[in-house]
């Protein structure tokens, strides 16, 4: 009785759309898996920080709207030398605090991950709380992108997200994968056009973002704009992906199934093999903090030319 209800309290707070960006929760009530004591360092291994976050904010080119990012600089970060850069999005219902602060297994691993490799962090809004990758979001993202590499000498571009961000890292590789040189996305889907799951308002949500009109239903919308779900599902364009991939699924997932996810990664082994996946079948809408640093740091290593 106590894993149904903590289940039901997770999903009802971080997928929860329509009813504000969830900030300040406890471990216990957000997504995500405990971060085990030192797990992953060596006895007497310090483990590797990020300098504190700075909230910073831009008027987006898309609609003239004020929009928001944090940013983490590595420990000794030295701004006359090149750096790699790894931009993070949240899940459903949350909004940029969510990877750069949170003490979850997803969120931790990621930050631990990138400390290691001097990596600039980056966590946006993209449109909180309930963007889905749509053409707002992806404007600011290009827009972030634009704006951070006349600021710091930016080398290589990864990408990680989790549940709706997982979806949507995804996405933008598909649209752009000359930015991305590494994607990683835990409980994700790659077909949008599939995706039926309504749990609080998702399809409402995903439908809001791609364009669709208040009085039509998201399956009405589906159907007269297709194509807009179609360009924004990974799984029918896979030859995009030939940059180093990582994906985290879990055999219980209702929330996100694994299914497209593990069909988009059958077609890209076909012409790329830098492709690692993870796949918990007992586990639920979750990915560990071990899994999480393992998938990081596959791209990053990959990408870098190291095994």
């Amino acid at each position: 009785m106590r894993i149904w209800y903590k289940w039901l309290v997770i999903m009802g707070l971080v997928l929860l759309g329509g009813a504000g960006c969830q900030r300040g929760l406890s471990k216990d009530l957000v997504r995500g898996s405990e971060t085990p004591p030192a797990a992953g360092q060596a006895a007497g291994e310090a483990i590797a920080e990020l300098q504190p976050g700075a909230d910073r904010e831009f008027r987006a080119d898309y609609d003239g709207s004020i929009q928001k990012y944090i940013i983490r600089l590595p420990g000794g970060f030295d701004g006359r030398v090149e750096h790699d850069m790894m931009i993070v999005l949240h899940g459903h219902g949350a909004d940029r605090h969510q990877f750069a602060e949170s003490e979850i297994g997803e969120a931790k691993g990621v930050r631990e991950a990138a400390a290691r490799h001097e990596v600039i962090f980056i966590s946006p809004d993209y449109r909180a709380c309930t963007s889905w990758m749509g053409p707002a979001a992806e404007a600011d993202m290009l827009q972030i992108i634009r704006l951070l590499r006349k600021e710091y000498k930016i080398r290589k571009i990864f990408l990680a997200g989790g549940s709706m961000g997982g979806t949507s890292v995804l996405t933008f590789a598909a649209l752009h994968p000359e930015l991305a040189a590494g994607v990683c996305s835990f409980n994700g889907t790659a077909n949008l056009l599939e995706y039926s799951v309504n749990f609080v308002g998702i399809q409402e949500a995903i439908k809001n973002s791609f364009g669709g009109r208040p009085e039509e239903t998201p399956e009405e919308y589906k159907v007269r704009n297709a194509g807009e779900y179609r360009k924004r599902s990974a799984e029918f364009h896979p030859e995009k992906f030939t940059m180093p991939l990582a994906v985290t699924t879990s055999g219980r997932d209702e929330i996100v199934p694994p299914a497209s996810v593990h069909r988009l990664v059958e077609k890209v082994r076909r012409h790329n093999p830098r492709v690692l996946l993870i796949h918990r079948p007992e586990e639920g809408h979750i990915t560990s903090y071990e899994d999480t640093v393992a998938a990081t740091e596959y791209i990053i290593n990959q990408a870098n030319g190291q095994r």
